[in-house]
């Protein structure tokens, strides 16, 4: 019924107990610690690649303890991460890893969609995202049927159920901390057929932002977004930085990033900000206050 849920579906699948560590960036959404969170685990943050916005590789092994289960890399705004190099970790390691998929439907890596690397992903299909249902849904995928099972138990209260045959069956019996994640069938059907014309979407999108990276870099002072040759960028959000030194200004990049914004708002031009804080620099963690009493 959400990415979210998909995201603690992958904690849950993988074997997460409470207590362990898992490592999610410090740039992402906070859905990504909040499904790590609703486990009774302990997500731990690595810095990101400022180029890409997605995990930097070479921070991973520095925050990896005895107590640490399992890397969730985030494929933000579209872009894949390095994929690579955090498999190689996770499996020196012995960890599993999760991919946060909700806004890189169809990217990919090296060739390889994002979501089919890991052990498990979740992603997230409500109504702002490139594959939508329209209003609220997610999408959890495993290739391990260990993990789906898990998964599949949990989120439907921890009970064994057969679709369809819930009153025939059913025991009223949970094996686990079970939740109610089911998701919504008219959504999910619609997904469904939004599949099928994914790729396709996702080329025309592709074909404009190409447009526009080919244009705006004409343009002094501004930063368009980097895309690595072994990647697809199924491009979620379009990121612009800003040099003033470029422009030989003397102001801040906020400033020139708000003067900008100003002028293309007068020209009916719409853009915003996403994420203005990183995860660990907000109210939850900073003063503890998730499960109160200073936890």
């Amino acid at each position: 019924n959400s990415g979210t849920a998909a995201l603690h579906m992958c904690v849950a699948g993988v074997g997460i107990e409470p207590g362990d560590e898992v490592i999610v960036p410090a740039f992402t959404f906070w859905a990504s610690a909040a499904a790590v969170l609703h486990h009774n685990a302990v997500p731990v943050f690595v810095d990101i690649n400022p180029k890409t916005y997605c995990i930097d590789p070479n921070l991973i092994e520095a925050k990896i303890s005895e107590r640490t289960k399992a890397i969730m890399p985030v494929h933000i705004h579209g872009m894949p991460a390095d994929m690579d190099p955090v498999l190689e970790i996770a499996k020196k390691h012995n960890l599993k890893v999760i991919e946060d998929v909700a806004q890189a439907h169809g990217a990919r890596y090296k060739g390889r969609p994002c979501g089919s690397m890991g052990d498990a992903a979740g992603y997230s299909t409500q109504a702002s995202k490139t594959l939508s249902s329209g209003c609220q849904g997610g999408l959890f995928t495993t290739n391990d049927e260990m993990v789906h099972k898990r998964a599949a138990l949990l989120q439907y209260f921890g009970e064994l159920v057969v679709p369809g045959r819930e009153r025939e069956e059913q025991q009223y019996n949970a094996y686990g901390l079970g939740w109610m994640y089911r998701g919504d069938m008219f959504s999910q059907a619609f997904i469904r057929s939004q599949l099928k014309r994914l790729d396709e979407n996702n080329a025309l999108r592709v074909k404009n932002c190409n447009f526009l990276t080919e244009h705006l870099n004409k343009i002094k002072g501004l930063e368009t977004p980097f895309v690595p040759k072994e990647c697809y960028h199924a491009y979620y959000n379009y990121v612009v930085g800003f040099k003033p030194e470029e422009l030989g200004l003397d102001i801040s990049p906020r400033t020139l990033r708000e003067k900008v914004q100003e002028a293309l708002r007068a020209e009916g031009v719409p853009t915003g900000q996403w994420q203005r804080l990183p995860v660990p620099a907000q109210e939850i963690f900073q003063n503890r206050v998730g499960y109160g009493k200073g936890c």
